[in-house]
């Protein structure tokens, strides 16, 4: 085949993990994002457009006669991109704005596992201040509070707190006029990102990501500040398991829909002591750092397979991984997750490693170029440094060899990346 242009939404570095990808797929002739970041420009061109201007995306996608359009981020899929690019002809990875209600409403998503009998948490709406208290009462601490609405992962409150969960839940009912009270799920965390469409579906390697911000999990919560793949935690007995009490209902409740779910299904689990798995929650794009560990360890063509999944093609596709480990250590500016502070200027980053079966190199997220062509601090999580080895022992060491020669003022990162792994 002729090779497509690719156009990429968003800016992260899920997004350099795609781009890069991509611009290695024979498939692939040209790679675009929007608007990108200071990663994607290096492997492809960057478009000044906003990944919330629906309208802006499918007129560039229309101009550029693009084969295939990847969504990062979910809030586009929520507001009806999917469909409007479908509409132009334009094959889509990423739901259709039905399918991605499960990643914008927490308690659609809810409903539907509790339909279709998936292990989950239970749950309580709150409707009403005067239901506040008897809720909390209906469950053990810690309470989950969670909000219905897309938050960029800041929507959820989880405490021992009563005074905390109580100010919570009045908080979000002002708000947003009700508000879910969720039990709380004890065990180790785990995603399995899922490759879907009314054909069939491919998972991925599982991976474990490292949401707290401090070493041995602990401070506030981010937006994950590091991953590993596979994750032991998934093992083949609870591979079946997913596969058998999440996965297959899923795929038939999402196949059997009017418009057919195509694009990636990412289950948030749980695994308790017993290795049962239960649903903490569903995304409806690749997770950010999860895709920066999982697509450097898919071996087959990555525009083709994107593509069949967007056709509705993926039974017919078969798809291979390398028999690799993979590690990621994100770099967070200075005051991160709160604000952080941008503008300083990041050297190190291009170092590389390549010996052997040995690789590591970086993906930048929150970063750009400034005037003079030096890379600059942009956001919160700036960059992320990825090792590629045959044990998972390299991968985090040669991701840790890449970070510590980069240079940010009062940046910060995690020292135990992969330590639960490590450990068993």
């Amino acid at each position: 085949m002729v090779g497509m242009g690719v156009l990429i939404i968003g800016g992260g570095g899920r997004e350099h993990a795609l781009a890069i990808g991509l611009s290695q797929s024979d498939s692939v002739a040209s790679v675009h994002s929007s608007p990108g970041n200071a990663g994607t420009s290096m492997v492809g061109t960057n478009h000044e457009v906003s990944s919330t201007d629906i309208g802006g995306l499918v007129d560039l996608a229309v101009k550029l006669d693009v084969g295939l359009v990847v969504v990062g981020p979910e809030a586009p899929l929520v507001e009806g991109l999917a469909e409007r690019l479908r509409d132009a002809s334009i094959p889509c990875f990423g739901p259709h704005s039905g399918g991605a209600k499960l990643e914008g409403s927490k308690l659609h998503a809810k409903r539907v596992m509790k339909s279709l009998g998936i292990p989950t948490g239970d749950f309580i709406v709150v409707e009403n201040p005067r239901e506040v208290e008897p809720s909390l009462d209906a469950f053990e601490p810690p309470w989950v509070v969670k909000r219905d609405i897309l938050a960029g992962g800041k929507g959820v409150t989880v405490t021992s707190m009563r005074g905390v969960a109580e100010g919570a839940l009045r908080k979000s009912l002002e708000s947003d006029g009700f508000v879910l009270l969720e039990e709380h799920l004890s065990g180790e965390e785990a995603s399995v990102l899922i490759m879907m469409d009314e054909s069939g579906y491919i998972i991925l390697p599982a991976s474990q990501d490292h949401k707290r911000v401090g070493d041995g999990d602990i401070g506030p919560n981010t937006g994950g500040m590091g991953a590993y793949a596979p994750a032991p935690v998934v093992t083949p007995a609870v591979m079946r398991r997913v596969t058998e009490e999440i996965v297959e209902p899923m795929h038939h409740h999402l196949r059997s829909e009017d418009t057919p779910y195509r694009g990636c299904l990412y289950v948030g689990l749980m695994i308790d002591h017993n290795g049962s798995p239960s649903v903490v929650e569903f995304n409806v794009r690749l997770g950010d750092p999860e895709a920066q560990v999982t697509i450097p360890l898919i071996a087959s063509d990555l525009g083709l397979t994107l593509l069949a999944a967007a056709e509705g093609l993926l039974a017919e596709t078969e798809v291979e991984f390398h028999n690799l480990k993979a590690a990621t250590v994100v770099l967070a500016s200075e005051g991160y997750p709160n604000t952080p502070a941008t503008g300083r200027p990041i050297s190190g980053w291009d170092a590389r490693i390549e010996e052997g079966q040995v690789s590591a190199f970086v993906h930048l997220s929150g970063a750009i170029t400034g005037e003079d062509g030096e890379l600059l601090s942009n956001g919160g999580r700036v960059l992320s440094a990825t090792g590629i080895a045959p044990t998972l022992e390299e991968a985090v060491e040669s991701s840790y060899q890449i970070i510590d020669g980069i240079e940010l003022d009062g940046s910060h990162y995690r020292s135990d990346i992969g330590y639960r792994a490590l450990s068993r």
